[in-house]
């Protein structure tokens, strides 16, 4: 076999959704060999994803990209998800025996259960992965983790769907799925909105390219914890200095007062972290806690 299309058992696949994610996925599939007969898109963005990443693939109604499809890929919002399974098994719109494949991170196989009824293969595949909705998103797709859930029978079937695009399988239990998607939003999700307020504190004390002073700190500090976990604990808060904190929660008053609480919040977090690790003495750590403890007149008016 020379190439993808040599491969047997290719799909004919619907993707439901051209979203970052679901055009994203369907182009993967297509370069692993399947056929994408079809996409459903509404908006101008959608529709210009579609025709970038899936060119020459046919737009349709939701119903006609599900009908007669092999795979029929899922690719909408997590809140939008159960709805949209429920309205289409009851229209009949399942085939028996298709594979029906969503991207929610929050939900596994449970929230295809209305579609139970046409005998179709739940397949819960969660990029874990922050997407731009260009070709770029392809090369990271390579060695990318994907959440998978599925009843047993599925789980090779959905783990070489995952290799196939290029990315890696990680094995989710349907019962921890909230507690994964809790973790991957914790840390990607409120990295953004961290680095974005320590980018707007820099720019507040007139640093011109705060990206650059902070790539290298935080490139750092993200191996250091990820082979350390806790043991990577830098700064003032970890050594107790609460003199030092106050003086940035003053600062914070001052210049900042939307980042004041998320500031507070983690600071907190970081001085509990500290002090069950051992790091942080319980004497220097009481005067700290105090200083970041929740209802005070700082944290108040921030």
């Amino acid at each position: 076999m020379t190439s993808p299309h040599d491969r047997p058992a290719r799909f004919d696949v619907g993707v439901v959704g051209s979203g970052r994610v679901g055009a994203v996925l369907g182009a993967a599939l297509r370069a692993a060999g399947h056929h994408v007969r079809a996409v459903s898109a509404v908006s101008e963005a959608s529709l210009e994803r579609a025709a970038t990443l899936l060119p020459g693939v046919p737009v349709r109604p939701v119903p006609d990209v599900v009908s007669g499809a092999h795979l029929v890929l899922l690719a909408v919002p997590d809140d939008a998800l159960g709805e949209l399974v429920s309205g289409l098994a009851a229209t009949g719109t399942f085939t028996p025996g298709q594979l029906v494949v969503h991207t929610s991170g929050t939900h596994g196989t449970e929230v295809l259960a209305p579609a139970a009824a046409a005998d179709v293969v739940p397949l819960a595949l969660h990029p874990v992965m922050t997407f731009t909705g260009t070709a770029v998103d392809l090369d990271r797709l390579v060695d990318c983790c994907f959440g998978v859930t599925t009843v047993d029978v599925a789980r090779p079937l959905a783990e070489a769907l995952v290799i196939e695009m290029g990315g890696e399988p990680v094995w989710v239990p349907e019962d921890a799925r909230e507690t994964y998607a809790t973790a991957l939003t914790h840390g990607a999700d409120h990295l953004v909105t961290l680095v974005a307020q320590s980018m707007q504190l820099l720019a507040a004390a007139g640093i011109d390219d705060p990206a650059r002073v902070l790539e290298p700190l935080l490139q750092a500090a993200l191996a250091n914890t990820l082979q350390g976990g806790d043991g990577a604990l830098t700064g003032p808060v970890s050594r107790g200095d609460a003199g030092t904190v106050s003086g940035h929660v003053a600062a914070l008053r001052r210049v900042a007062p939307d980042v004041s609480p998320a500031y507070l919040a983690l600071a907190r977090a970081t001085a509990q972290r500290a002090l069950l690790s051992g790091r942080l003495k319980p004497s220097a750590a009481e005067p700290l806690l105090e200083l970041l403890a929740p209802g005070r007149p700082d944290e108040e008016s921030a």
